[in-house]
């Protein structure tokens, strides 16, 4: 069974996953070992968002992980030569706050994966905001006074599966308890 599975909290679900690029099968190191070096990579690594983490894992016998909560997500870098263009793969380095700076290499659509934590960070703080699940919002954070356009924000974030149906309930019965 997939490493992001096993590790899975309660009510925490997988939003978007990624995998290391086919490219890996074009290097020395693959071609050499008759391509059991690539197959080995892009079976030995997960890279997922959920609606709580950002969890990374590559290696098989020497095994790396990363399993940083959505709110210490500082910004994920992403490095593209013309070919990673051209074939959507690159480099990301994802930089969390405290100064935890962790680089994958060769991972497909890396643009991808930098817009759905973004998404899922949004999201989490959203719910956290919104239903008071977490610690109370900074005077500064934006929140929507409009409870019609709160409530079709939350209503998106469900269909898109970056909250579950109990957070859309709790962030619901928020808002109407305020109108």
């Amino acid at each position: 069974m997939s490493y992001v599975l096993d590790n899975l909290l309660k009510n925490e679900r997988v939003v978007y996953e990624a995998r290391v690029h086919w490219s890996v099968y074009l290097s020395w190191k693959s071609v050499l070992t008759l391509f059991i070096w690539g197959w080995v990579q892009r079976a030995a690594s997960e890279f997922a968002v959920t609606n709580r983490r950002v969890i990374i894992k590559v290696g098989i016998v020497q095994r790396r992980t990363l399993e940083l909560n959505l709110g210490k997500v500082e910004s994920i870098e992403v490095e593209q030569s013309i070919w990673g263009r051209l074939f959507s793969f690159g480099d990301i380095e994802v930089i969390g706050t405290g100064g935890t700076r962790e680089q994958f290499q060769r991972i497909g659509d890396p643009l991808g994966f930098r817009k759905a934590v973004a998404e899922a960070a949004e999201a989490h703080h959203e719910v956290h905001v919104e239903g008071h699940a977490g610690p109370a919002p900074s005077p500064t954070a934006p929140v929507a006074a409009d409870p019609q356009e709160r409530l079709a924000k939350a209503q998106e974030m469900l269909e898109k599966g970056l909250i579950s149906q109990e957070e859309f309930a709790q962030v619901r019965q928020r808002i109407l308890a305020e109108m």
